[in-house]
């Protein structure tokens, strides 16, 4: 089992500028130490383009009250020099399970702008 410490990327939809109906995701990194309990990738097939890299580990990270509070707010994990989506979180206190997906491409805290 190989050791794991990353960020991982909390989103919540913040209305900008108020009553505008102009929906954000603002996103916040927390760091944390775990252990990757699955490593496999598989290459999804596009039709016309190139391959997508889909990863579906498993990461289990030593979660603190913020992580069990905002599971459902998670949005990617930094990992391997690359950020990915996160598909499903388990929550199995004092650890969650987080299910890694596709590249995320969405915001990020370098990305105020929501540019991606």
């Amino acid at each position: 089992m190989a050791r794991f410490y990353g960020e991982v990327g909390y989103g919540e939809s913040v209305e900008s500028p108020p009553a505008s109906g102009i929906w954000a995701d603002i996103i916040t990194e927390f760091p944390y130490f775990g252990d990757v309990i699955k490593n496999t990738r598989k290459l999804e097939s596009v039709e016309g383009l190139n391959n997508n890299i889909v990863v579906n580990n498993l990461i289990s990270i030593v979660c603190d009250q913020n992580a069990i509070d905002n599971f459902f707010k998670i949005k990617y994990v930094r990992w391997a020099g690359t950020l990915w989506s996160v598909s499903n979180v388990e929550v199995k206190s004092p650890r969650l399970i987080l299910t890694l997906g596709g590249v995320y491409n969405g915001p990020t805290p370098a990305t105020p702008d929501n540019s991606g």
